[in-house]
C-alpha cells in the first residue's frame, strides 16, 4: 500500500443473546469503528435497544450456534478489516492505536492475534494460563472464518498471521452461578464436538487423572496459587468443567454401545 493510499475501513462485529448489561461498554470501545455489526440471537431482555443506539446494522435471527452465528456476522460485514468481538469483551486505547496501524497500511499480514486480560471478580488474572490468552480477532475480509466447533470456535486465516501487543479487556464470568451454566452448556458443546471426531474415550485417564491434571497444571505448574483465591477458585472451577465434559462423553460412548 502506498504512502498516499486511503485507510481501509474496519468493520466491528458482535454476537449477542441477552448481554444488555454487558454490550454497552463493549460497544463504546468499538464506537470509532467506520461500521458496527450485532447480531442478536432472539434476546428477550434490552439487548438490541442498547445495540440501537450505537449502530443500524442489527440483524435478530435464530441462534444457528456459535461458529455459525459468527460467520453469519462476518458475512455481513462490509469493511475492508473485519474486528470479531464478544459483548463481554472491550478494546483497550493501545488496541485501538495498533488497529489504526494495520488500517492505515493495509496489513502487512492477512490475520492478527491479540491477548486477552481476563478479569474475574474484579481483578485481571495474569497466571494459571489466563495470560496472555492470545486470541485471532483482527482478519482481512475474504481472508478469514470460522471453525466448525461446536465450542470455542476460532478464525481460521488465508495467509500470513502476526500479533499485536494491545489488548483485550474480557470480563468472563459474572460469578460462580455464571460460571456453572456456562460450564454445563459448553461441557455439552465440547462433548459433542469430542464425540464427532472419533477421539478416543478412556475413562480412567479421562474422568479419574485429567481433572485433578488441570487443577494441579493451573495453580501449580502455571502459578495460579500467586492470584491468591482467585487462583484457586479458578483452577478448582475448571477441573470441575473438565470432569463434566468428561463425564458426557463417556456417557454418549456407552449410549452408542
Amino acid at each position: 500500500m502506498t504512502a498516499n493510499a486511503p485507510r481501509r475501513r474496519l468493520s466491528v462485529v458482535v454476537i449477542t443473546r441477552d448481554e444488555e448489561e454487558r454490550l454497552r461498554a463493549c460497544l463504546e470501545s468499538a464506537a470509532w469503528a467506520d461500521e458496527i455489526v450485532v447480531v442478536d440471537a432472539e434476546s428477550t431482555d434490552k439487548t438490541v435497544s442498547v445495540a440501537r443506539d450505537f449502530t443500524d446494522r442489527v440483524i435478530v435471527r435464530p441462534w444457528p450456534g456459535y461458529a455459525a452465528q459468527k460467520g453469519f456476522a462476518a458475512d455481513q460485514a462490509t469493511g475492508d478489516w473485519i474486528l470479531a468481538l464478544d459483548a463481554d469483551e472491550r478494546i483497550s486505547p493501545a488496541l485501538r492505536e495498533q488497529i489504526e496501524t494495520v488500517l492505515r497500511h493495509d496489513g502487512p499480514c492477512d490475520g492478527y492475534a491479540v491477548p486477552r486480560r481476563n478479569v474475574f471478580w474484579g481483578q485481571w488474572v495474569r497466571r494459571g494460563g489466563m495470560w496472555p490468552d492470545w486470541q485471532l480477532r483482527l482478519f482481512r475480509r475474504g481472508r478469514g472464518r470460522f471453525g466448525e466447533r461446536a465450542v470455542h470456535e476460532s478464525v481460521v486465516v488465508e495467509g500470513r498471521v502476526g500479533r499485536l501487543p494491545g489488548h483485550l479487556e474480557h470480563f468472563s464470568y459474572r460469578d460462580v452461578d455464571d460460571f456453572l451454566a456456562r460450564a454445563e452448556r459448553y461441557s455439552t458443546l465440547a462433548a459433542a464436538d469430542w464425540v464427532r471426531q472419533g477421539r478416543p474415550v478412556r475413562p480412567l485417564l479421562d474422568l479419574v487423572l485429567r481433572p485433578p491434571a488441570r487443577f494441579v497444571r493451573m495453580y501449580v505448574l502455571q502459578r495460579g496459587f500467586l492470584d491468591g483465591w482467585r487462583g484457586f477458585l479458578l483452577a478448582a472451577l475448571y477441573a470441575y468443567y473438565v470432569f463434566l465434559r468428561s463425564a458426557k462423553v463417556w456417557e454418549a460412548a456407552r449410549a452408542r454401545q
